[in-house]
Formats: C-alpha cells, sequence, structure tokens
C-alpha cells in the first residue's frame, strides 16, 4: 500500500493492513431445533441485520455425539443484499439427534463496537478493523475426498460418499455456505451436497444427492477458528 497503517509479524506477513478487510466474527452462539418439520433444523435471527452486498459467511460446529451426525443443507442465509437477517442449519431427518451445537457468523470488515482501542476504515468509510471485533483464521481445507460408494434412491436419484479423516477439534468451524449450494451437473438441477460427521470413527463423509452421477468431488471442506 502506499499509505496507511499496516503491521507485520515476526515471519514479515501482514497481519493488518488499512487497504484490507480481515474476517471478522460479526455474531457468534449457539443454535438449536426450532424449525422446521420436527424441529431438525435450527432458525438463527441476527440481532441486527448485516449490511453487506454479499450473504455472511456462516461456520458452524454441531455438539459431539456418539455417533453419526447427518448435516442436511448446511447453513442457509436469509434475507438479500444489504439486509441478511437469519441463517438456517439444517439435518437430516435423523433418529436420535437434533441441530445442537455453535455458529459464528462473519464478514470481511468490521462492526464499530469498541468503547477504545484502534479502529480503520477504508477509503469508503467502512470499518475494516475494530480492537472490539474478534477475528477469525482459516485454518484448514480438505478437497482430497476418497470416493467411497453411490447407492440409488427409489425415484431415479443417485447418492455418492466421499470422505476423509478428521480429528474433529472442538474450536474448529466448518464453513456452510458451500454446503448450501448445488453443484454443477448434467441436468439443470445439480447435486445437493450434505456432510456427515462420524465423530466415534473421525471421518468427515460429503454426500452428495442427484438425478444424474458424475464421480468428481472437489469442493473444499473449509475450517476455521476464533483467533483469541
Amino acid at each position: 500500500m502506499s499509505f496507511g497503517l499496516s503491521f507485520s509479524n515476526s515471519n514479515d506477513v501482514v497481519v493488518l493492513d488499512s487497504e484490507y478487510a480481515r474476517l471478522c466474527i460479526i455474531y457468534s452462539g449457539r443454535y438449536s431445533p426450532n424449525y422446521g418439520p420436527g424441529n431438525y433444523s435450527s432458525l438463527v435471527t441476527f440481532p441486527a441485520p448485516i449490511t453487506t452486498a454479499e450473504p455472511p459467511l456462516i461456520f458452524f460446529r454441531p455438539d459431539t455425539v456418539n455417533g453419526l451426525l447427518k448435516m442436511g443443507g448446511a447453513a442457509a442465509v436469509q434475507g438479500g443484499p444489504g439486509n441478511w437477517t437469519a441463517v438456517v442449519i439444517g439435518m437430516f431427518d435423523q433418529v436420535g439427534y437434533y441441530p445442537n451445537g455453535r455458529y459464528i457468523v462473519a464478514t470481511f470488515g468490521a462492526k464499530p463496537v469498541a468503547d477504545y482501542g484502534l479502529r480503520l476504515f477504508s477509503e469508503n468509510a467502512e470499518p475494516i478493523f475494530d480492537s472490539g471485533t474478534p477475528n477469525l483464521l482459516f485454518t484448514r481445507a480438505f478437497q482430497n475426498w476418497t470416493f467411497i460408494s453411490s447407492t440409488q434412491l427409489p425415484q431415479g436419484e443417485y447418492v455418492n460418499y466421499y470422505s476423509v479423516p478428521f480429528d474433529f477439534p472442538e474450536n474448529e468451524y466448518l464453513l456452510g455456505n458451500t454446503f448450501v449450494m448445488r453443484m454443477n451437473n448434467a441436468d439443470n438441477l445439480g447435486r445437493t451436497v450434505n456432510t456427515w460427521w462420524d465423530f466415534p470413527n473421525k471421518i468427515l463423509y460429503a454426500v452428495t444427492i442427484g438425478l444424474s452421477n458424475p464421480y468428481a468431488f472437489w469442493m473444499p471442506a473449509m475450517f476455521a477458528k476464533p483467533a483469541i
């Protein structure tokens, strides 16, 4: 940058810059079963609308259970550009388990909440750093999925299973936005993508459902944790 403020760490990596926003935690808390048929989803309403043009990034970490937890459509953000109001965290209709866990709502821009400290603004007068807004750091991403098997439902949909070993640390959250969008397919419907969390065997599954059956699957599962 030609002017402004910049901080670098001991490895000469820029950790704060007055031109680039950091990924900031806007809201966080717990989600619980309260929405949809059988309460197999959780509706989290934001304390105030998020006014970014792009939807916020939703990270979630379901509570550890002694079994296979089948998360459904992950995290569907409600609202529209400039007025994002809530998120729905979904599950499969799974006997014995309900959507309970923790969530983080993050954007590339801060909220002006600190009573004192440091605050940086962009050239458009948007707050991009506030010392009272915690940051979220990406920790790892998985794209090396192993194809397990494919089955077919009575209506003709193909269900593909992919896996990757994962140790499920308590302080890492999965980015749910990517698991809401349909993947491109050979038809105009696409494939839905879900995550299954096998805690006892330390395996994370991606499960796709679609009317046609491409086996390739490279979508990353991205994890992050609060920088505290």
